[in-house]
């Protein structure tokens, strides 16, 4: 594949990608140098045991057995060959579970975990660590009735399963964050290998002054003041359980408030367990503040559930039981611009700031010098650009993190990714990325006055390679070709300057007509494959495309375009690339299974 690059300017042929495109039992296949396509994350529950939020069984049958994170979390890799499945025991239920890290992929459109070991009679079986009944929320609040609640049940049917553990294992799994964190700074470790968004599933780390962060998808930061305990963010559905019993397991206290950063589902979720904490102790309840924004969030999750569910399983792979949540705890304070918190003996300044989110909080402590990002800062090239989600906002976003910097912080605790210790690393961090949004915002809005089109401007503007080399910058999940596009929405509305594409055809309708220009769906299909084998994919995609709209019943179309775009996962970093390509990769792959 020489002289074909990645999406983020890379040569193929370069270290460390050695893609290429070989042929097995005849079908084109992609290659890479960097493992094989998987960080599977299947943990499956031991069978017929269903946990209520009490620890107790429900029920005995052998029902399905859901993955966590689905296929999705495969694409977080950057190859498609089989590779031995690397595995790491945990109790699942009682029962030790392989997770699988990895796995003999065949191609994108399955991927089986090692199964767990049937449960040994006579174990105790521990509280789940948390999850949502098919289409259901957290201890949601919906608007007007605040204070009440649904009890959730720990499952998760919703692409994804409970999942147990003991208490004491914490001690035992955890990593060295702050060493691990230390590595990767220094190169020693890559952060491909430490995945911001899939790394870690509930290691704690204790900071001092009173400070502990807890690394399980997303981050959060804990304090043990004089009157409880306050969260910045609270997890997701699917690990808020785990990260409420590290933190019991911490401080045994209860909760007096929560900071959701931002309304983003994996940041706001396990309220309910130290709610029920309070009436336990007989301790007031506790409160969650947030910014005035969050709760129109949560109100239009409400309203687009089918579609955040469906765009959320091409994202990351979720099978197809994934539900999107429908009830939320909303906050029972917010803000507006800013608002200083003294709980115990801490202060808390919370900012907010317009950047992956419009509803966006960061938390400054000035007495430990400690910073609270949220997702505007995520050991990653900014989530800026996501191709399926709402407006991102990168102006403002770079002005939050130099206002950020200019505080001085000590220690930095991120979104995702792990804490950043040290005055003069984290003001590295938060500037570079200031630097590298400021220059995509910069030169999209300068061709943009110059009348150029959105093609143009994409295949024009790249982000600066020194910044991207950055081990907290790469290209791993979001990337700047996306951010230059959603520069171009904020700006410039919808239209890309394409006057065809103002009222254009339907896609069907344009794909027969180029593959009988062609001689045929077979021809254009063949030509796909042709020009993946020379290594220019984004091409190859397109004709891929073309030729399985133009013939959709057609076996040889639909083969290609599934080659094809599982050469494209191989040749990709982010995991948004990997997740749409994986996705049309799937559909082609389910196309010929049910034709058969």
């Amino acid at each position: 594949m020489h002289g074909a690059r990645d999406d983020a300017g890379h040569d193929l042929a370069d270290a460390p990608h050695d893609v290429g495109l070989v042929r097995r039992g005849g079908a084109l296949r992609s290659h890479h140098g960097r493992g094989d396509f998987g960080v599977a994350l299947q943990r499956r529950r031991a069978p017929g045991h269903h946990v209520d939020h009490t620890g107790r069984r429900r029920g005995t049958s052998r029902g399905p057995r859901p993955q966590l994170l689905g296929e999705g979390f495969d694409l977080l890799d950057h190859g498609l060959e089989q590779q031995p499945l690397l595995r790491r025991e945990v109790a699942v239920h009682g029962a030790e579970g392989d997770v699988g890290l990895g796995g003999d992929v065949p191609h994108l459109d399955g991927v089986e975990s090692a199964p767990l070991r049937e449960p040994e009679s006579g174990v105790e079986h521990p509280p789940a660590a948390g999850g949502l009944t098919a289409g259901k929320g957290g201890a949601g609040r919906r608007p007007g009735r605040r204070g009440r609640h649904r009890r959730i049940e720990t499952r998760c049917d919703s692409g994804g399963q409970a999942f147990g553990y003991d208490r004491w294992e914490t001690a035992g799994m955890a990593a060295d964050l702050l060493d691990l964190a230390d590595r990767l700074w220094r190169g020693e470790t890559d952060i491909a290998d430490h995945h911001p968004i899939a790394g870690m599933w509930g290691e704690m780390a204790e900071l001092g002054h009173g400070a502990a962060f807890v690394a399980a998808f997303s981050n959060i930061a804990a304090f043990a003041s004089d009157e409880g305990m306050v969260l910045v963010d609270t997890s997701s559905p699917f690990l808020a359980g785990r990260v409420h019993d590290v933190l019991q397991s911490w401080r045994d206290e209860p909760l007096h408030t929560a900071v959701f950063t931002h309304g983003h589902i994996d940041h706001v979720f396990g309220v309910e367990r130290y709610e029920a904490d309070a009436r336990d102790r007989g301790a007031r309840a506790p409160r969650v503040v947030a910014h005035e924004a969050v709760p129109a969030r949560f109100d239009r999750y409400i309203a687009t559930a089918g579609y955040n569910a469906a765009i959320n399983r091409r994202q990351f792979g979720l099978d197809r039981g994934f539900e999107w949540p429908t009830e939320y705890r909303y906050p029972d304070e917010t803000y507006g611009d800013s608002m200083t918190l003294d709980i115990g003996g801490m202060r808390f300044e919370l900012h907010h700031a317009r950047g992956e989110t419009d509803d966006h909080t960061w938390a400054w402590l000035p007495e430990s010098r400690i910073l609270c990002t949220g997702d505007l800062f995520i050991w990653a090239s900014p989530n800026c650009g996501n191709p399926q989600k709402v407006q991102r906002y990168p102006k403002d976003w770079a002005v939050a993190l130099r206002t950020m910097a200019a505080l001085g912080p000590e220690t930095l605790l991120p979104g995702h990714g792990l804490p950043i210790v040290g005055p003069e690393r984290v003001r590295e961090s938060l500037e570079n990325t200031a630097t590298l949004l400021e220059g995509l915002h910069d030169d999209t809005l300068r061709l943009m006055n110059e009348g150029a089109r959105l093609d143009e401007i994409i295949h024009t503007v790249h982000a600066p390679q020194s910044l991207l080399e950055k081990p907290y910058l790469r290209p791993i999940y979001d990337e700047p070709e996306f951010v230059v596009r959603n520069i171009w929405r904020l700006y410039g509305g919808w239209h890309d300057g394409n006057p065809a594409q103002l009222k254009p055809a339907p896609d069907a309708a344009v794909a027969r007509e180029v593959a009988t220009l062609a001689g045929g769906a077979a021809r254009l299909a063949a030509r796909a494959l042709e020009v993946a084998a020379q290594g220019d994919l984004r091409l190859a995609g397109q004709l891929a495309e073309w030729a399985a709209a133009a013939a959709p019943d057609d076996p040889d179309a639909q083969r290609a375009r599934a080659e094809v775009f599982e050469a494209r996962v191989g040749a990709e970093a982010s995991t948004m690339s990997k997740g749409i390509f994986g996705a049309a990769a799937r559909e082609s792959r389910e196309k010929l299974d049910d034709d058969r």
